[in-house]
């Protein structure tokens, strides 16, 4: 099943401002919040719909990539947890829960732990590169990639046994509220608690293999699931494939950059192909058949008798697969009649009584269009 565009998730605009984004997503989020809809598999399923949409839109790199490569951009073409497809409900009320004011809502579940901090690993970026034919036809990699994963022996906690006791300074809220009077009246501030920093939790024996961080240097062999008819430059994203975050919190994306490979014979124009076919004279002259290479295999084609040099052939479909579509590109082949630098006494007699004859003198009232007139023709 296709996913929905995200600006009709959400109902905004492509040129939505940041608070009108999150002003869309608030009031969606309130709609369906799995309080307010209990066993409503509908309305929790449009909750996480607009939480994945206001995740990519939210973010200026993300919704930059969606916006020119649409869900591809951010993985969500090929599911396996790109983008926001693989969050679930933690996932949301620890990265958006704030969203819904520092009060929460609906039994307090707008923000997870009463308040506390949520910690968060950071991005991981690897490069993938892949040739002509894997661009056309997707591919599965799989990457051994440096990271830093949840600790084993403390489970990613940061203590051993699991022992943590309520920070004693904010009571386990993670802030710390102080009211001060003022000429105005009592105002009331929040900080972060600097005794936890935040977790609301503290640690009471830190555990040996990680020294309380719940996070160790490793690997993570990971399959990366790449769409056909990516381009080089463009990136992709898997949520919570990368840093691991310390004690517990949301792991970080893993984002990953596609480098093309050049091919020795094709050029390559978003989904369409450009071949350069060289051809002698003679068999323009008389007309012939030859083989181009495709991305995969070959193909034979027919050249006319009289064909002119700078003439493009079209082989409909035979181009790479556009990533937001169904539809394929062109092959485009440009037919270049070679002339010959070198020549026998004898080729050269030949030529000379050839070149007497008129069917070999150009003719003058024809005039033929440039290569780049052709182009646009073809195109229009």
């Amino acid at each position: 099943m296709s996913k929905r565009d995200y600006y009709e998730v959400l109902g905004i605009a492509k040129n939505a401002s940041e608070d009108e984004i999150k002003k869309a997503y608030r009031k969606l989020a309130i709609k369906y919040h799995p309080d307010k809809n209990p066993d409503d598999k509908s309305a929790e399923d449009k909750f996480k719909e607009a939480a994945e949409a206001y995740e990519v839109l939210s973010s200026p790199e993300k919704k930059q990539r969606y916006d020119q490569f649409g869900h591809a951009g951010v993985g969500g073409a090929s599911g396996g947890g790109y983008g926001g497809g693989g969050m679930n409900m933690e996932d949301i009320f620890s990265q958006f829960g704030d969203i819904f004011g520092d009060g929460g809502f609906f039994g307090g579940r707008g923000r997870s732990g009463g308040g506390r901090r949520v910690n968060r690993g950071t991005n991981l970026r690897v490069k993938v590169k892949l040739n002509l034919q894997e661009v056309a036809n997707g591919a599965e990699k799989k990457l051994k990639v440096p990271k830093m994963v949840s600790c084993n022996t403390c489970s990613g906690s940061g203590a051993k046994g699991g022992a943590y006791e309520s920070c004693r300074v904010c009571n386990g809220h993670g802030v710390v509220t102080r009211v001060t009077q003022t000429i105005l009246g009592a105002m009331q501030t929040q900080s972060t608690c600097s005794a936890c920093h935040g977790d609301g939790r503290i640690i009471k024996d830190k555990c040996n293999t990680c020294h309380g961080d719940g996070v160790v240097r490793g690997e993570e062999l990971i399959t990366i699931n790449i769409p056909a008819g990516v381009a080089d430059g463009m990136q992709l994203s898997m949520s919570g494939k990368g840093n691991a975050a310390v004690r517990g919190g949301v792991n970080g994306d893993l984002i990953i950059a596609i480098e093309e490979e050049e091919h020795p014979e094709l050029k390559r124009d978003g989904a369409n192909l450009f071949y350069d076919c060289y051809i002698n004279f003679i068999d323009a002259t008389l007309g012939t058949s030859i083989e181009v290479p495709l991305v995969e295999g070959k193909a034979k084609i027919k050249i006319d008798p009289g064909t002119q040099s700078g003439k493009v052939l079209r082989l409909k479909g035979k181009g790479v697969p556009e990533i937001n579509s169904y539809g394929k590109g062109d092959m485009l082949v440009n037919i270049n009649v070679w002339t010959p630098q070198t020549l026998s006494s004898d080729e050269k007699k030949i030529l000379e009584q050839l070149r007497a004859s008129k069917n070999f003198q150009p003719n003058p009232n024809r005039k033929e269009k440039g290569f780049f007139e052709r182009m646009k023709e073809y195109f229009e």
